[in-house]
């Protein structure tokens, strides 16, 4: 939160990135409509980027705040599309678990650090494989590498994440 205080774009990205699953899912789950649950996930980091000091640390957690102002947002665009004669009879589903949502958020932000860390190498072919989708001869082909080179890479990759991971746990 400094840095976006601070007005530096790359912290907004990497909160965008950490967060943006968790407000989405929640302007989803009471709009029911992906375009607009888009428009208020935009909303809300729009107002975390213009409004820093919105968020109070000391209030609790930047996910559960990111979460309560989507919440709150796509209940104003309901209550100004006029949709419903009374917002007050609108159900909104109570099973999101927000503390799930947020520890898979914060599990993903420590994998994005150690592949960070990790050598080029390893990491290429650790995203090749699980963001891009390839298999391991694909990637094989693609980088002009042994097969079992790049099984050997994949491999020792995800043994440096998952010792990472138990070492935070």
């Amino acid at each position: 939160m400094q840095q976006i205080r601070g007005r530096e774009a790359d912290a907004l990205s990497r909160v965008y990135d950490l967060y943006s699953t968790v407000v989405f899912s929640v302007a989803m789950r009471v709009l029911r409509d992906s375009a607009a649950a888009e428009d208020v996930m935009q909303e809300v980091f729009l107002k975390l980027w213009q409004q820093p000091e919105s968020f109070a640390d000391h209030r609790g957690s930047l996910c559960g705040w990111l979460a309560v102002v989507a919440r709150n947002r796509a209940i104003d665009k309901i209550r100004g599309s006029r949709r419903l004669e009374n917002v007050d009879d609108l159900q909104l589903s109570n099973n999101i678990d927000l503390g799930a949502d947020a520890e898979r958020e914060i599990m993903l932000g420590k994998v994005r650090v150690v592949l960070e860390k990790m050598p080029a190498d390893q990491r290429q072919a650790v995203e090749m494989a699980f963001f891009e989708g390839h298999t391991h001869t694909e990637i094989a082909q693609q980088t002009g590498q042994p097969l079992g080179t790049v099984k050997t890479r994949i491999r020792s990759a995800l043994i440096t994440i998952r010792k990472a991971l138990e070492v935070t746990a």
